[in-house]
């Protein structure tokens, strides 16, 4: 078709995790996930790996991390980001995406006590993505939110 032209329809698809407890008071968690410098070790220790296994066709190197964000990048598509955008202190953390990623991404950590010592996490995941992309990835981002919950769970929070 001369002087064509392309239509990407968007959509946003809503992904939520289980539920999931953790042996921590709700304030040292929320602390902790709060700054993406304490993430950095376990996303180069292992996590980057598990992630090329689960997509072999996404390949992501060279994370680093400062407070507020973290970069890294992925094959064939350049530099990604997530940004925290809002902090409700003890309670939930909101990121967002950014950089070359092929869908726009609004994450949510939600936090609650269940005792002194206690507390539950439940995170909730928004994607801005075509139609075409959510056939490839669709069940990839559901298996991958409950993940992400789990291994956030079993971090050893100080």
């Amino acid at each position: 078709m001369e002087g064509g032209f392309f239509i990407s329809i968007m959509a946003i698809s809503k992904y939520v995790s289980e539920t999931k407890f953790i042996d921590h008071n709700q304030e040292i968690v929320y602390n902790y996930l709060s700054n993406f410098e304490n993430l950095t070790k376990y996303v180069n220790e292992g996590l980057l790996q598990k992630v090329t296994e689960q997509i072999p066709q996404v390949k992501i190197s060279g994370f680093e991390s400062d407070c507020d964000s973290c970069r890294f990048q992925i094959t064939g598509a350049g530099e990604a980001e997530m940004r925290i955008i809002e902090r409700k202190a003890f309670k939930c953390i909101k990121i967002v995406s950014g950089g070359r990623l092929p869908l726009n991404i609004t994450f949510w950590i939600q936090l609650l006590p269940v005792g002194a010592c206690k507390c539950k996490m439940r995170l909730t995941l928004h994607a801005d993505m075509n139609m075409m992309i959510k056939m490839m990835v669709n069940k990839k981002l559901e298996e991958g939110v409950n993940h992400l919950a789990e291994v956030l769970a079993r971090l050893p929070y100080h």
